[in-house]
């Protein structure tokens, strides 16, 4: 591919998440607003947020974790979040002796109480560690929040709250769920903020 070539690429490539972003915030937003509302009053009532996903997936869990935990925008308290990918003695201790698919619902068993607000990613919506985490999460009567690509596959039906890409690009549909992901920290944390400064 010559420089021209892959200029056309880059701009198409910008063209193509742009449009789907603004496509995804009108289709989506309502169920942003809804998920941040939960987050608030889970995290209000002394409850946390269990993040969970496989591949970039795991990683976008991590960094939503993070932004919880340390601040996003604004400094204020530290907020009860949790990725459940990274602990790799429980990750190959589960894997091991009860196979893949129960790598997250286990750590849910163990950690989840109702109220708490579970999270799973998956960019094809099906996922069978992360379905198996949201039905672990919904039998121990927490919120369900699930972010999903495509057609939103079985994770569309397992969740409370399912914000789904409607696109089969994979790189696009993960631009969105961290795009979501940060729109779930601001709009929590600025939900909290004004709360703790009434």
């Amino acid at each position: 591919m010559n420089v021209e070539e892959a200029l056309k690429h880059i701009s198409a490539a910008f063209k193509e998440g742009a449009d789907l972003r603004m496509r995804v915030a009108r289709e989506c937003g309502p169920g942003i607003v809804e998920a941040a509302q939960a987050m608030e009053a889970c995290l209000r009532a002394g409850g946390k947020l269990l993040f969970f996903g496989n591949g970039g997936s795991a990683a976008d869990a991590q960094h939503i974790a993070a932004e919880f935990v340390g601040h996003f925008i604004n400094e204020r308290r530290a907020l009860a979040a949790i990725a459940l990918t990274t602990d790799t003695s429980i990750l190959t201790a589960v894997g091991n002796d009860y196979g893949y698919e129960r790598v997250f619902s286990r750590q849910i068993e163990a950690l989840g109480k109702a109220g708490d607000v579970a999270v799973g990613i998956s960019t094809s919506g099906n996922s069978p560690n992360v379905i198996a985490g949201l039905k672990q999460a919904r039998a121990q009567k927490l919120k369900t929040v699930g972010l999903a690509g495509k057609d939103g596959g079985l994770l569309r039906a397992c969740c409370d709250i399912p914000l789904v890409v409607a696109s089969p690009n994979t790189a696009r549909v993960q631009e969105c769920h961290i795009t979501m992901g940060h729109l779930l920290c601001e709009l929590t944390e600025r939900a909290l903020l004004g709360e703790e400064r009434a």
